[in-house]
């Protein structure tokens, strides 16, 4: 017996529960309360939301009572949005107090099951009139899709547009990514799903701005590969300097330039690094100037010897006349004095190295000719008076130092360079291109 009261009770408080008047959730009527009771404006409430509810199949089932503006609700419904709705629109006639809300929510299965079929029903119904714009977004889409890719695989086309074959790949690239991109905000709007269109578009900012922060080191080295294959700032085979490395360009790909240093190393640098850094490019001005420095005797005469220092620069047959050569004096010090002296070459058909070392071996081969030695590195030490020194003897000149040593480029390493530039579709350098 005890038990069986439990049970009912247990069953009872749901029920007396939801019989509570409960009060609205929704919007709360506005507006200014009358000070009248007036019983037409009462029944103009009553019969406006009678009407409403004989208009909704869903809400037949509810009841109205209004006294003294207040609405009170009552009876049951298969979902509970359709009596929030009926409050939001009882809310806002006029003279509306307060809203009651005594409605249940039905536990009849047949009903709940009936209002689940017309929800099925009306979505299917949607769909079903949705179809032909379906296939139309459907179509427009793969139509605009099959465009992008039959353009992004025009090379005739893109090489005419893109310098280099990497500008050409990321603009085949930009063209797909631009197809699918309208490909899918046309479909979706044909379709009519503009807030999922939204969403999508929302999603893929938020995604990409991740990305940029996750691969910030992938996306600035595409970027400078990008900008130095539009620039191009050296050709295959320059003589460059990048961050201390100096060496022959090889090639220009993706990832990074190649550099055949002068002693035979192949060095690959990331391009972002010689887009950012300082680079000398030895080779873009044909005109370079070099400098040697003839150290000799401060008790020289050195007004003469600076003279026979220029004349032999004039007189070498690498040097050019225009710029002229130049020749100064630079005090180093008690024990000696520097003379400096530039000439200009061309590289075109002249070593600049080779150069610089046969106009060394010129000038100092002058120099001890005329008597200007360099000075003694040697401090002697005397004890007594010297007698009379006896001059210094001459180095005999012999038939080999007039020989003008040939100052071409070293052919071997040239055929080194262009044997590492063996055509593989990555370098993205353009031969001749200033």
């Amino acid at each position: 017996m005890i038990r069986t009261l439990l049970i009912c009770a247990v069953l009872w408080l749901p029920l007396g529960a939801v019989a509570q008047p409960v009060e609205m959730q929704g919007p709360a009527p506005s507006g200014a309360i009358s000070i009248t009771d007036d019983g037409a404006t009462d029944l103009a409430i009553l019969n406006r939301i009678s009407g409403i509810l004989a208009q909704l199949p869903e809400l037949d089932e509810l009841s109205a009572t209004v006294d003294a503006g207040i609405v009170t609700l009552r009876g049951e419904v298969a979902e509970q949005p359709a009596v929030d709705r009926l409050k939001a629109m009882v809310a806002r006639m006029e003279g509306v107090v307060a809203i009651k809300d005594f409605v249940r929510l039905s536990t009849d299965l047949a009903t709940r099951l009936d209002s689940v079929r017309e929800r099925f029903q009306a979505r299917l119904t949607r769909m079903i009139a949705g179809l032909p714009f379906l296939v139309m977004g459907l179509a427009v889409g793969a139509l605009i899709v099959l465009g992008g890719g039959w353009l992004s695989r025009r090379e005739g086309i893109l090489s005419r547009v893109a310098p280099n074959p990497f500008i050409a790949g990321f603009l085949a690239q930009a063209i797909r990514l631009v197809a699918w991109i309208v490909a899918l905000v046309v479909a979706l709007d044909l379709m009519g799903a503009r807030a999922l269109l939204g969403t999508l578009l929302g999603a893929a900012g938020i995604f990409g701005l991740s990305l940029s922060f996750a691969a910030r080191d992938t996306i600035e080295g595409v970027v400078a590969t990008m900008l130095l294959s539009l620039r191009q700032p050296f050709n295959p085979n320059d003589l460059i300097e990048v961050n201390g490395l100096r060496g022959r360009v090889i090639r220009l790909t993706s990832r990074g330039t190649t550099l055949l240093t002068l002693d035979g190393n192949h060095i690959r640098i990331p391009n972002q690094i010689i887009y950012k850094a300082v680079l000398t490019n030895y080779t873009r001005n044909p005109e370079r100037r070099f400098m040697v420095d003839m150290a000799i005797d401060p008790g020289a005469d050195l007004g003469p010897a600076r003279d026979l220092v220029l004349r032999s620069l004039q007189d070498m047959s690498f040097v050019l006349d225009r710029p002229e050569p130049v020749a100064w004096l630079d005090a180093q010090g008690p024990e000696h004095v520097v003379i400096k002296a530039g000439g200009w070459v061309s590289q075109d058909g002249t070593d600049f190295d080779l150069a610089r070392g046969e106009a060394f071996r010129l000038l100092r081969h002058a120099l001890d000719a005329e008597g200007y030695l360099p000075p003694e590195p040697v401090h002697r030490i005397r004890l007594e008076q010297p007698e009379a020194e006896a001059a210094v003897p001459r180095r005999p000149v012999s038939p080999a130092d007039h020989r003008l040593t040939d100052p071409a480029p070293d052919a071997a390493f040239a055929a080194m360079v262009e044997r590492e530039r063996v055509p593989d579709g990555r370098d993205l350098l353009t031969p001749g291109a200033r």
